[in-house]
């Protein structure tokens, strides 16, 4: 079960880690970094995220990230939805 996190100030920046279920080893293969970085770089060109660093490890992710336009709640729920399906 995961924990709900509120991000209160949602135009200051923000060091986030996105786990995968279970701990699945996904971005182990290429093509799943893939996926994951092509998402990253449309929510930097639609949506206005801006990420300062990050990491991909085997089974999560680390960011720091940011938005001066959208709220950084609505950018990370909509990452998520479409890189989940």
């Amino acid at each position: 079960m995961g924990f709900a996190y509120r991000i209160v100030n949602q135009h200051s920046t923000h060091f986030i880690t996105c786990t995968v279920h279970q701990w699945v080893d996904v971005f182990s293969r290429k093509a799943y970094k893939d996926i994951f970085l092509d998402s990253i770089r449309y929510c930097q060109q639609s949506k206005g995220l801006k990420v300062y660093g990050w990491v991909i490890m085997t089974n999560h992710v680390h960011l720091i990230i940011g938005s001066d336009e959208q709220n950084l709640s609505d950018i990370i729920r909509d990452f998520k939805k479409y890189t989940v399906s």
